[in-house]
């Protein structure tokens, strides 16, 4: 039986070589390739693959948000998340999103394709040792709007203007950072970025 894969990654040199690699899978067959988050539900519709894989860091939808869309829209469509960013947090929200694997990408060619039949047959594959990470971590602390507004403090934006993105008073964004900040136990909101980002809170 063919499976066949949806590629969904920014980088247009990693996708491709990604997508060289498992065609070189006797049973395998790349039926479409995307560059952006929120083109991952149109391809699946259009070409049915089995198992998307996708990147987290994707403009438009990140892969995290283009999971849970799969879930919604293609269900039959099964998720294996491939990822530089081999964070605890993360792979508890891939797992929250409906995501069945998170394999990072320097793992060895073999197990990648090993963990996408794996995937396809309705197996969860996952790291061990970023497993272990996300049982010690535990879950994020931050509440979906702490998480938010965090989002789009980021790019070093100003109270008005996450306030505007957010449709949210200014106050409230304030209530809202220092939150963040006090649970992430640092001094600003720079820092609460940085460590957010870092647990894969974000």
């Amino acid at each position: 039986m063919t499976i066949r894969l949806l590629l969904a990654d920014d980088q247009a040199i990693v996708r491709s070589a990604i997508a060289a690699l498992l065609e070189l899978e006797p049973d395998f067959e790349v039926v479409a390739q995307v560059g952006a988050g929120d083109e991952v539900v149109g391809a699946a519709r259009a070409h049915e693959p089995d198992v998307a894989l996708l990147d987290i860091e994707m403009p438009g939808l990140d892969g995290l948000a283009a999971a849970a869309a799969l879930r919604q829209e293609v269900p039959g469509c099964r998720v294996l998340i491939l990822t530089t960013f081999g964070r605890a947090g993360y792979l508890r929200r891939a797992m929250e999103a409906g995501a069945l694997g998170f394999v990072v990408k320097d793992a060895p060619a073999e197990r990648l394709a090993e963990a996408v039949r794996l995937v396809a047959a309705g197996e969860r594959v996952v790291d061990p040792d970023l497993a272990a990470a996300t049982l010690a971590g535990g879950p994020s602390p931050l509440t979906g709007r702490e998480r938010d507004v965090l989002v789009a403090a980021r790019d070093g934006a100003t109270v008005a203007e996450i306030a505007g993105k957010l449709f949210l008073s200014e106050g409230t964004v304030r209530n809202y950072l220092s939150a963040a900040i006090t649970k992430a136990g640092v001094r600003n909101r720079t820092e609460a970025v940085h460590l957010a980002d870092e647990r894969g809170w974000l």
